[in-house]
């Protein structure tokens, strides 16, 4: 059997690129794997494509519908993936394919208001997977959200939850961690929380940097570390008076070693997606598996976390409180940070590692090739 690997790769700026990379390396220590061909499998061959919620993979949902192979869902949600590939008319027949003719008078509203998708609930709430989750011959997800809404789509579809993956980086020694705290201007007995990642509205910054500059006026002793691009110039706008606070420290994109040099930095990990794309976030993965606690929405997308091994924030009009709340335990008892992360770090070390992922990986493509 060879498998045919289809996805974003580094240098893209992608957190399924990274995914991918880690994958494939994997895989290619259980049989061949070919990055991209261009080649027709052949009969016992299987293609395996990676499917996120934006446009780097266009030629990837294209050929997955074109030659159906196995399919992994970063997002469960396509909708906005679609939003952007899609004339009108073909936008409104491909929503009333998947919800029904009864639909169109909302397809129609969906594609005028397009430009609010980004934060209208309704957009997350038809995720528009019912076309390729039809042709694939299984469908992959990390989580039991995204298994629900693949199932709720093409309730005749293989849908196989394997956890996201984690590969043990090599982290940086403790000087080399107190130097980069200082060029950050945070001091040593200062608890640093961070948020990562790509800012868009779903990652809920506005909240985070209330909440916090509501905490840090009760205690001084804490810094806010804000890292990545803003994917929104609405939300970078609104946040615009709130980054200026008291203890943020704004970086922009990370590239991997400074990543996990501002990783191991950290004390806590603000990780929240609201609302949610069924999405298993490859950051709260990476800095549970090296031990920092991590804040998450309280969601379906998180299930499997066990509850004492990450920090719940209610979604919803509770947030900023519960955001509040968590703040103040962490930085209140000093052992409770710790022992979140030593939990959460023996999930991910136990469910998560990359030779687990890759081998349940090489089952499922085995088996679908014959």
């Amino acid at each position: 059997m060879t498998v045919g690997f289809y996805s974003p790769m580094p240098p893209a700026r992608t957190g399924v690129a990274d995914y991918a990379a880690a994958l494939l390396a994997e895989l290619r220590r259980h049989g061949r794997v070919n990055l991209a061909p261009d080649v027709p499998p052949g009969p016992r061959d299987v293609a395996l494509y990676h499917l996120g919620n934006n446009p780097l993979h266009a030629e990837i949902y294209r050929r997955a519908l074109e030659r159906p192979g196995v399919v992994t869902l970063h997002d469960a949600v396509l909708h906005h993936f679609l939003l952007g590939q899609l004339d009108e008319a073909s936008y409104i027949e491909e929503l009333v394919y998947n919800y029904g003719e009864w639909n169109r008078g909302l397809a129609g509203e969906l594609w005028r208001g397009r430009a609010a998708s980004a934060t209208d609930g309704r957009y997350f709430g038809h995720p528009m997977l019912r076309r390729v989750a039809e042709r694939a011959l299984a469908v992959v997800v990390h989580n039991p959200a995204a298994a629900r809404a693949v199932k709720q789509h093409a309730p005749q579809a293989r849908v196989v939850e394997i956890p996201h993956l984690f590969q043990a980086p090599a982290l940086p020694g403790p000087q080399e961690v107190a130097r980069y705290r200082q060029r950050l201007g945070v001091g040593a007995g200062t608890f640093l929380f961070a948020v990562f990642g790509y800012l868009r509205e779903s990652k809920r910054l506005p909240a985070v940097l209330d909440a916090f500059a509501d905490v840090r006026r009760e205690n001084p002793r804490m810094a806010l570390l804000v890292a990545g691009e803003f994917i929104s110039t609405d939300l970078e706008r609104a946040v615009e008076p709130l980054m200026g606070g008291a203890g943020v420290v704004r970086l922009g994109y990370l590239e991997e070693r400074e990543f996990w040099l501002a990783a191991a930095a950290v004390d806590a990990c603000i990780n929240l997606r609201y609302p949610a794309a069924g999405e298993s976030s490859g950051i709260a993965i990476r800095l549970m598996g090296i031990g920092k606690p991590v804040m998450v929405t309280d969601a379906a997308e998180c299930a499997r976390f066990p509850e004492d091994a990450c920090l719940r924030i209610a979604p919803g009009v509770a947030e900023r409180e519960s955001l509040r709340q968590h703040m103040i335990l962490l930085t209140s008892i000093s052992e409770v940070a710790r022992a979140i992360g030593q939990r959460g770090a023996g999930h991910v070390g136990a469910h998560h590692r990359v030779e687990r992922i890759g081998k349940q990986y090489w089952d499922l493509l085995r088996e679908c090739g014959q």
